[in-house]
């Protein structure tokens, strides 16, 4: 069992490497045409997206929503250094 999750754990950091990779290409591309580094309103969609995925998983959507907000909130610091 430890060693599946040891597996699960180093895909889910080879996952987010990926995720970061296309966030930050995002965040060039907003700094670029002078957006924002947030928007409130995906960022709104996609906690209720993922908080019903996750129910639909068995997974607590509270915990869910606590993960995306905390990669939700380095993305926004990685757009941030983009534009200063």
């Amino acid at each position: 069992m430890r060693a599946s999750i040891d597996n699960i754990d180093a895909a889910l950091v080879h996952i987010l490497a990926e995720r970061f990779k296309c966030t930050k290409r995002v965040g060039r591309l907003k700094a670029e045409h002078d957006l924002p580094p947030a928007d409130p309103e995906r960022e709104a969609r996609q906690i209720a997206r993922l908080r019903a995925l996750a129910a639909d998983a068995d997974l607590d959507p509270a915990f869910a929503e606590k993960f995306l907000s905390f990669i939700i909130s380095e993305v926004i610091r990685h757009h941030e250094a983009f534009r200063g």
